[in-house]
């Protein structure tokens, strides 16, 4: 395993991470076989994880502090903050209050004194992001958290995030985590080149596209329900417009990947990791079958003619639907924010 370097950060992290929002109630509920998935991406050499406070409600950084346990050393731990953890007003977010207060949470599930990357899994339109790097700072000042990032940010806000960082002397965000995939290629036209801009580390989540390039979703093939479906109907709905053109590209990229005598899995994920703006793709594997399917990846190299064939199918740019972006504006989501309110006579 070769090793990359975060951003400008002095970590060197494997080209694959090990995602673990499959590990609990959401994928593999059974903390033994999740731990031996983790303990065999570590012995094939990835030697970085990312898990969030909201997976499974806290039970996959805890399966994730079960199988480092002994051996926290070895690895660079990642985790997220910001969805809701309960039903009360201030248990979410990107507040100072819920900051200091969860990331004690985290700490405590992941049985670590000290997180490396810990990130805003997605942006707070409520939030002075002056208020989330500061509160960010102090944790790093005190040695709890070592580096901070971001994930799903549009570029606009990872620019704000890096100006009020210098301006206000906070520590900065050193990547960023966005959804990046053959099928799901939006960051390409405005986060991938701000992130080079800014030296940031870029470590893309579900280069599978949420299971559409697993092999399984085909044409002529089954269509099976998963989690992610029934948690994320928008992205898997065949009735969306969008969605029925995914399909047909992910089966024309199938096809392709036939014809380069490669796996779809292995074309999907070497074509995530061998962007040369990303640091690390991360896999999500819920078995150990999952995990054994996706090693091995980033080792190989498509040729020109397939990457060409890939631009093809899929134009660079290109999201097929607002969901594949993992976060949509408000003013895109929200109609009442595209219209005046009445004047009052």
């Amino acid at each position: 395993m070769h090793y990359r370097r975060l951003g400008r950060t002095g970590l060197q992290v494997s080209p694959l991470c090990l995602g673990a929002m499959m590990f609990g109630e959401w994928g593999n509920p059974d903390h033994d076989d999740s731990v031996a998935v983790i303990h065999a991406a570590l012995e094939a050499g990835i030697n970085f994880i990312d898990t969030a406070d909201v997976y499974s409600a806290g039970e996959s950084e805890e399966i994730v502090g079960k199988a480092i346990a002994g051996r926290r050393d070895e690895v660079v731990l990642a985790t997220k903050f910001y969805a809701p953890m309960g039903e009360g007003p201030n248990q979410g977010g990107a507040s100072r209050h819920w900051i200091i207060r969860e990331v004690e949470n985290s700490l405590r599930r992941l049985g670590t004194d000290h997180i490396d990357l810990y990130q805003v899994h997605r942006p707070d339109p409520n939030m002075d992001v002056d208020e989330t790097l500061a509160a960010l700072s102090d944790l790093v000042h005190q040695g709890k958290v070592r580096y901070i990032g971001s994930s799903t940010f549009p570029a606009s806000e990872i620019v704000e995030a890096q100006w009020v960082a210098e301006r206000r002397h906070r520590e900065r965000f050193v990547c960023e985590q966005p959804p990046y995939s053959m099928l799901v290629r939006g960051i390409e036209a405005d986060v991938l080149p701000t992130c080079q801009r800014h030296g940031m580390g870029v470590i893309p989540w579900s280069p599978l596209a949420g299971g559409w390039l697993s092999g399984k979703r085909r044409l002529a093939g089954d269509d099976p329900s998963s989690h992610r479906a029934i948690r994320t109907p928008a992205r898997y709905d065949l009735s969306i417009p969008g969605n029925s053109q995914k399909l047909e590209a992910a089966d024309a990229l199938g096809r392709l990947a036939d014809e380069a005598g490669l796996s779809l899995v292995h074309m999907a994920v070497a074509w995530v990791a061998n962007n040369p703006a990303v640091t690390s793709a991360i896999i999500g594997p819920r078995t150990m079958e999952q995990l054994t399917s996706q090693l091995g990846a980033a080792d190989v190299r498509l040729s020109d003619d397939v990457l060409d064939r890939i631009d093809e199918i899929v134009p660079p740019g290109t999201n097929f639907t607002w969901a594949d972006a993992g976060w949509t504006p408000p003013m895109v989501g929200d109609a009442r924010q595209r219209r005046r309110p009445p004047r009052r006579s």
